[in-house]
């Protein structure tokens, strides 16, 4: 999914592509890192704080009733708002009943060239977890989460028998005319 500069209109293209999904038989859509908006970390900007918004909220709300009635799962990554001045970037896994099972705060946040993430999050403090859904029992990590392999271990350890990291990294230019993405 490319994501564009409207949160509502990434969340409406969400829905489309979600229901399409489900009909073509999926069982289970991840959604990119950060879904609502383009990947905005590549400043420090105040200003993106209002992309920030609370869980549950409208999005899962919508979201839920689109897992309801597709009967399918989602794993929506959202800027949460948790508290005023703590942000998080956050997972949201939800079933095929629509229900939110639970969310994952990314534990590990870049702060590089053109990822300016520590200005934004706050690390996650909800440590990784595992879900039982109706099509198996999943764990979510974000992101940079990846290149930390314990991440990874201890959500199969807590029961994840599958693992899913929304991300926004796209190809570089020359990765893509290389392998074709």
């Amino acid at each position: 999914m490319r994501c564009g500069i409207e949160p509502d209109d990434n969340l409406t293209r969400a829905v489309k592509m979600i229901g399409d999904a489900a009909r073509q038989g999926a069982e289970i859509v991840c959604l990119p890192e950060l879904f609502r908006s383009q990947y905005f970390c590549q400043s420090e900007d105040h200003n993106n704080f209002s992309l920030a918004e609370s869980i549950p909220g409208p999005a899962t709300d919508e979201l839920s009733k689109l897992a309801r009635e597709q009967s399918i799962i989602i794993v929506a990554s959202l800027f949460e708002k948790r508290a005023a001045g703590v942000y998080h970037n956050t997972a949201v896994i939800i079933d095929a009943d629509g229900k939110i099972l639970g969310k994952y705060r990314k534990m590990h946040i870049p702060d590089d060239p053109s990822y300016y993430e520590k200005f934004y999050f706050t690390p996650g403090d909800l440590g990784f977890q595992s879900w039982k859904t109706s099509r198996g029992n999943l764990g979510v990590c974000i992101c940079w989460d990846q290149w930390y392999p314990e991440a990874a271990r201890l959500t199969a350890l807590r029961g994840a028998e599958i693992l899913f990291y929304p991300t926004a990294i796209g190809w570089h230019p020359r990765e893509k005319k290389k392998y074709g993405g």
